[in-house]
């Protein structure tokens, strides 16, 4: 199942909001170069740009429908097609921002150290990944997979391990001059119920589930899902829904 710039950006301004915490975070004087990876749309690539206006920025992505919506959205910058799993540029940079993207990679142990190769002396690797696995979202989407006459589709199926906070620090202190790592939990207010949860999970968790299902399936499947969520999440007198989202960050200079 294919990204779709349109529905990840249909809550831009929460999923943008976790990103400008990180960049404001990053401390590297006057950088020449940087990359996103991941850049989706460009929300990510715009807030790095603003912060280093003087820096080269390119963006990078394996969706081109992202690619597409970013270079409409940012036509003065570079954005490239590129899997950050296979990702082995020749060049350095001063600062490798990854947002929201590096949850769906796998084997850390080998790709963090990797990035903080490709940086110069002195720049950041700054990492944002959403670390919800154990929130009530992804496990309600575990057990309607699980529980449906689907079932049998999601034989072996997992997604990439996550890791905790003590992992990335262990990992990366033995390459890297200082290494920061913090975990934040954003609440969004999102308007229209439990509909809405399920639309924001629609852009990101929810693609790799919908992915093994076929067309006559995702109804079911996002119907029953919907259910468990609003018994779980419940939501406010003016039909908001509170939804708690953990991300843990990753800052760590050469």
């Amino acid at each position: 199942m294919s990204w779709s710039a349109r529905q990840y950006s249909q809550f831009e301004r929460e999923r943008t909001r976790p990103v400008r915490d990180l960049v404001a975070a990053i401390q590297v004087g006057q950088p020449r170069v940087a990359v996103d990876l991941g850049c989706g749309p460009g929300n990510s690539t715009e807030v790095l740009a603003e912060r280093f206006p003087e820096a080269q920025v390119t963006g990078l992505d394996n969706a081109e429908d992202m690619l597409a919506a970013a270079r409409a959205r940012l036509p003065a910058l570079s954005f490239e097609m590129a899997d950050i799993g296979n990702w082995a540029p020749d060049a350095h940079y001063d600062v490798i921002l990854a947002n929201a993207s590096l949850q769906w990679v796998p084997a850390h142990e080998q790709l963090y150290p990797h990035l903080v190769s490709r940086l110069n002396p002195g720049g950041a690797l700054a990492v944002q990944t959403p670390d919800n696995l154990e929130e009530p979202a992804h496990r309600l989407l575990r057990e309607t997979a699980a529980q449906g006459p689907w079932a049998s589709k999601f034989d072996g199926f997992a997604l990439p391990p996550r890791h905790d906070a003590a992992f990335y620090y262990r990992l990366l202190r033995g390459h890297c001059s200082e290494v920061e790592v913090w975990r934040t939990t954003y609440y969004h207010a999102l308007a229209g119920g439990p509909a809405a949860v399920v639309e924001w999970f629609k852009g990101s968790a929810l693609r790799p589930y919908l992915a093994r299902l076929d067309e006559h399936e995702h109804s079911a499947f996002l119907a029953q899902y919907q259910a468990a969520v609003g018994q779980a999440y419940g939501q406010l007198e003016d039909g908001t829904v509170l939804l708690p989202f953990p991300r843990l960050f990753v800052l760590a200079t050469r």
